[in-house]
């Protein structure tokens, strides 16, 4: 299942993303949320296991690029798929508008400081992807910017799989019906208010222009080294279990190993 999960949801390169014809309420085969959830239990030890080998093998990282519409739930695929893994060997970032510092430089070089180190998982809740598709919403990049940028991107993360970073970018795949009942439900809940930005608003206003940024990014930038799966998401439960099959998948291909035991401590008693 996990292997055909994994191609279904891949961006083959050379192909398009085709969105619209990917459907964000797709179950994968499950019956619903108590069946999926019970599912997804056995990959998240796994998933476990299989971090702790890359935390003690410290010679390889993986990053997770997580980018989405509002509401598409980035937060919550990071707060439940990776519940169980040891946070010291997690690195999450969260990319916002750049600030005066980060302007002076290239758009590259606030990303690259934010990369995991050797034996981490790192995770990016947005990510440089917003410099090309939310760029050109506010005016930071037109669309012949955007095409440069597109191959800046692809050598960008060329160059950290080189280096030891396995790439792996998940498009949180949400219907235009269900970020409403997201967004509304922010809206309506004092204690999950202040998630909600009038410029959610503003990007709901340009559904279909965001889409077609995110069809042409991820077609663009889905490669051999680095590639795109998109991730229905109108199920909470389905968006885990197809994000925690990409890392588990991932790192089964790595395979990462425990380092071999030091022989000097082979009979060593406390006292």
């Amino acid at each position: 299942m996990a292997v055909s999960l994994v191609d279904r949801f891949r961006v083959k390169p050379g192909k398009l993303a085709d969105l619209a014809g990917r459907d964000p309420g797709e179950r994968l085969g499950y019956s619903g949320k108590q069946a999926g959830r019970a599912a997804l239990e056995p990959l998240l030890v796994e998933l476990d296991g299989l971090h702790d080998r890359l935390w003690a093998e410290a010679s390889r990282s993986v990053l997770l690029v997580l980018q989405g519409m509002d509401g598409s739930g980035k937060d919550g695929a990071i707060r439940h798929v990776l519940t169980s893994i040891d946070p010291q060997g997690v690195r999450i970032a969260a990319f916002k508008a750049p600030e005066d510092r980060e302007l002076a430089h290239d758009y590259l070089w606030r990303v690259h400081a934010e990369c995991p180190t050797r034996g981490q998982l790192g995770v990016f809740n947005r990510s440089h992807y917003e410099d090309v598709v939310a760029a050109l919403f506010v005016g930071a990049a037109d669309q012949a910017r955007c095409d440069l940028r597109y191959r800046h991107l692809r050598a960008f993360e060329r160059m950290l799989v080189d280096e030891g970073t396995t790439v792996v970018k998940a498009f949180l795949h949400i219907s235009r019906d269900e970020q409403r009942e997201r967004l509304q439900a922010r809206l309506d809940n004092p204690d999950k208010r202040w998630k909600f930005k009038a410029s959610d608003l503003e990007a709901r206003e340009q559904w279909d222009a965001y889409r077609a940024a995110y069809e042409r990014a991820i077609t663009e930038t889905s490669t051999e080294w680095a590639p795109w799966y998109v991730v229905p998401a109108d199920h909470k439960w389905a968006r885990d279990i197809a994000v925690a099959t990409i890392l588990v998948d991932t790192l089964r291909r790595l395979d990462p190993q425990f380092p071999p035991p030091d022989p000097k401590l082979d009979g060593l008693e406390f006292t």
